[in-house]
């Protein structure tokens, strides 16, 4: 038997979710994230998934994992100090950047600009210069560019970036410039713009290639020591890393280029929501991924999640191609607090994350968290991930407590009460930033949620957004480890090209979007993924001539038959897409700036869940009652086991259905039909609860 391994590293716990590829059975674990080591945590999960199971280590044939390594070495400050090498005269391209403040009037009186990832001091000139067009203006100076290179050395850099002007249109003076650099600084990691993103703009070519050097030590020495960690255990079967974009990458192209990565995490959660949906039949919906410290949200329509071309982590946005996910800093840990000026409840972004975690957890911790006040109100059981954490009420109890007395409000549970309220209310604003800011009805989708804190509040949450039905996956706590085992590999090919539309034709365009799928399909050839196998999905960056940004389009290929309408369908689907956003469109020439093309592997062929019938009654899954506070009073809900539901049952509110990696909680006023996948999907009782 071959098994597949999907493993995510998140701030609070590690998700494990171990897979027979024969029979499609799925074998699952969590453990405490351990944030020294995270291999640590990551081989403990592994164990116990296989002990499960009742196979070994060795039996595993792949590693598929989803980490948030390079995020957190960007959001923590922990980058390696980066060396720029720019064209003679753009020596400050970072710290010119763009001319953008957040926040509202006068927001640069209270912005602390972030500093450069690259600093001044840091940052080289060298002479030679290439033009827009590829031409070479001036000759590269090479004795001028080993000086310079010589000076870097002197200063303690630990990584080295290239970015030179134009470098897109003709990489040979910045790859001539990387051969020095390895005869100069041989042991110094290095990162080419030509190769990192060979697209136009210079800033955002420069900081992404920066970006990229400053995390690629760190997660080349996590990647290194991951691959020994379980060698040594007996696991010798191939690591793959998960991209920003949903795709995966084997470990040896993930540490060389980690900016690709920046989203994995919140990817994987995306894929494995895609699957579970498309399990239950639907096609539109977004997803809502509550873990310990944050929370994402994307929105996924014809079963295609929606990617961008930013990443944006903390302060730092670089140009990568990843699942437009948006993140707020509400989870399970977000300590909420009153600040002394205001008076007013606030929630997060700061979390206890693993260490000391909620007051509930006896860690340690004794700030109070959204997960205590769920512990207040009676909506949590008294363990989690099967038995690894026993709650402590007491100290829930005692941590809310503060935030009623600091608030003046009647009670601990009304105070509780306001904090789920307030994260909830956070949240919200989140999936309005991929919805309704994006031109959709969030009522015409429905709400995938998961992640240990997802279901919790899904009811909730679908309750605010007018999004039905709620659907609860199986496994909801490890679903993006079940996404990290279910994606393809890919890459892709991209090439600037700043062309109008009256200078194409389809046949010109066509040529060169074979050239890159010829491109990126050589890369998964490399990866052993068989040619007929794999299969390629074009898009492009348009824009009106003029225009200062552009919007990704996806290519019909199909369209690019020889019958001449291949351009006209880019225009019509750009039209489109900016109607959509803009609620316009202009009478002007249309430009395309970028094209791209996306090789995907074969997606594997898995086993679906299909739970035994069972009737209306969930009468078999019911274990207790037990009381819990919900719209300013006290009720009594019923507790299942979702173990020993069947397909077919209706579990109606108040109810609590509970499982090793989460707790699902089902308000007054609804239901939950249990679908044959498995999945629950939460709607109101007044709308038909039949699929």
């Amino acid at each position: 038997m071959a098994y597949r391994l999907g493993v995510d590293v998140g701030g609070t716990f590690t998700d494990i979710l171990l897979m027979d590829e024969g029979s499609g059975a799925t074998f699952r674990a969590k453990t405490a994230s351990t944030p020294e080591d995270q291999s640590v945590g990551v081989l403990r999960g592994i164990e116990r998934a296989c002990e499960t199971a009742g196979v070994t280590v060795g039996d595993i044939g792949e590693v598929f994992h989803g980490t948030t390594v390079a995020t957190n070495a960007i959001l923590e400050g922990k980058g390696a100090r980066v060396g720029l090498v720019t064209t003679d005269g753009f020596r400050q391209v970072l710290q010119i950047a763009r001319s953008f403040v957040p926040g509202g009037l006068a927001g640069w009186i209270i912005w602390p600009k972030p500093e450069p990832l690259a600093a001044l001091e840091d940052t080289v000139e060298v002479r030679g210069r290439i033009a827009s067009d590829g031409s070479v203006v001036t000759p590269l100076d090479e004795d001028d560019a080993r000086a310079r290179l010589r000076q870097l050395s002197q200063q303690g850099i630990e990584a080295l970036s290239i970015s030179l002007i134009n470098a897109y249109a003709n990489p040979d003076h910045e790859r001539r410039v990387g051969e020095i650099a390895r005869e100069e600084l041989p042991d110094i990691p290095l990162s080419l713009s030509s190769s990192v993103l060979p697209e136009l703009r210079e800033y955002e070519r420069t900081i992404t290639t920066v970006a990229n050097a400053a995390v690629q030590p760190h997660v080349a020495s996590y990647v290194a020591n991951l691959e020994e960690k379980l060698t040594s255990a007996g696991i010798h079967g191939r690591l793959c890393i998960l991209r920003s974009d949903g795709g995966l990458v084997s470990a040896g192209v993930a540490a060389a280029n980690p900016v690709s990565m920046l989203m994995s995490g919140p990817a994987g959660g995306v894929t494995g929501a895609t699957w579970a949906a498309e399990q239950a039949g639907f096609e539109d919906f977004l997803t809502f991924d509550m873990g310990g410290t944050s929370t994402d949200v994307a929105l996924v329509q014809g079963l295609t999640p929606r990617i961008g071309r930013e990443t944006t982590v903390g302060d730092l946005k670089v140009r990568a191609t990843s699942v437009d996910v948006r993140t707020v800093g509400a989870g399970g840990g977000s300590i909420a607090h009153v600040p002394p000026l205001t008076q007013a409840l606030r929630v997060g972004p700061q979390s206890a994350g693993a260490v000391p975690g909620p007051a509930s957890y006896s860690a340690g911790g004794t700030e109070p968290t959204v997960t205590d006040a769920n512990v207040v109100l009676g909506y949590l059981p008294t363990q989690l991930a099967g038995g690894e954490i026993t709650l402590d009420r007491e100290a829930a109890h005692a941590a809310v407590k503060s935030i009623a007395d600091a608030t003046g409000l009647e009670s601990v549970e009304a105070a509780a009460a306001g904090i789920i309220d307030i994260v909830n209310e956070n949240m919200l604003g989140a999936l309005r930033l991929v919805s309704v800011q994006q031109g959709f009805d969030p009522r015409d989708f429905a709400l995938v949620a998961f992640g240990g804190a997802g279901p919790l509040h899904a009811n909730a949450l679908g309750r605010l957004t007018g999004a039905w039905p709620v659907i609860i996956p199986p496994s909801p706590g490890v679903l993006n480890a079940y996404g990290d085992a279910t994606t393809v590999m890919r890459d892709e090919a991209v090439r600037t090209l700043v062309r109008r539309f009256s200078d194409l034709d389809d046949g010109s365009l066509s040529g060169i979007l074979t050239e890159l799928a010829d491109e990126a399909k050589a890369t998964l050839t490399r990866e052993g993924v068989p040619q007929d196998q794999q299969r390629v999905a074009y898009s492009a960056d348009l824009r009106y001539h003029g225009q200062g940004f552009e919007i990704p389009v996806t290519i019909d290929i199909d369209a690019f038959d020889g019958s001449g309408g291949g351009i006209e369908s880019l225009r019509t689907a750009f039209d489109a897409q900016h109607d959509q956003l803009f609620s316009f469109v202009l009478d002007a020439e249309h430009e395309v700036v970028t094209v791209r093309a996306t090789a995907n592997g074969p997606r594997p062929d898995l086993t679906p869940t299909e739970l035994e019938q069972g009737s209306e009654d969930p009468a078999d899954a019911f274990r207790t009652t037990h009381p819990i506070w919900v719209e300013g009073g006290e009720v009594e809900a019923n507790v299942y086991d979702r173990g020993r539901l069947r397909a077919g049952n209706i579990v109606r509110g108040p109810a609590i259905v509970t499982e090793m990696d989460s707790t699902t909680l089902i308000l007054p006023g609804h239901a939950a039909t249990v679908h044959p996948g498995g999945s629950l999907l939460i709607r109101p009782l007044d709308q038909n609860t039949e699929h």
